[in-house]
């Protein structure tokens, strides 16, 4: 016999090596997936300009919020689109199609979401900025 799969398929044993999966999971979706890649960027334009604008504590908390939403709904995204390809392999089929299409809205949903929080937020400091 050859030697035994060495790869985890039990429940993890400790805390830390949780966070383990965690983290090589993120470095992943950094690495392998575009638009999460852009939403990093265009995250830290936007904590850039809370800084520059020094918004208040409420409007930190309204961006943390459209972050984590647009962020979030992009991972959920991913999983979707990971788990639709595993199912169908390489073959179109409609279900699939439809599922990925309405991952991909939701992440446009909780995008608009966070275009509108920053829009309320700087729109009014940029107009008191130009006065």
């Amino acid at each position: 016999m050859g030697l035994r799969d060495k790869r985890q398929i039990e429940k993890n044993k400790t805390f830390f090596q949780s966070v383990g999966h965690a983290i090589s999971g993120i470095c992943r979706l950094v690495l392998e997936e575009r638009n999460f890649r852009f939403d990093l960027i265009i995250a830290t334009f936007v904590l850039i300009m809370g800084v520059i604008f020094q918004i208040s504590l409420n409007d930190w908390l309204w961006l943390f919020a459209a972050f984590f939403a647009v962020i979030g709904s992009e991972v959920l995204n991913s999983i979707v689109e990971n788990v639709v390809d595993l199912i169908v392999g390489r073959q179109y089929n409609e279900l699939a199609k439809r599922a990925k299409d309405i991952g991909a809205g939701g992440v446009l949903l909780s995008a608009l979401f966070a275009v509108i929080v920053g829009c309320l937020i700087f729109i009014p400091k940029i107009i008191e900025l130009i006065k």
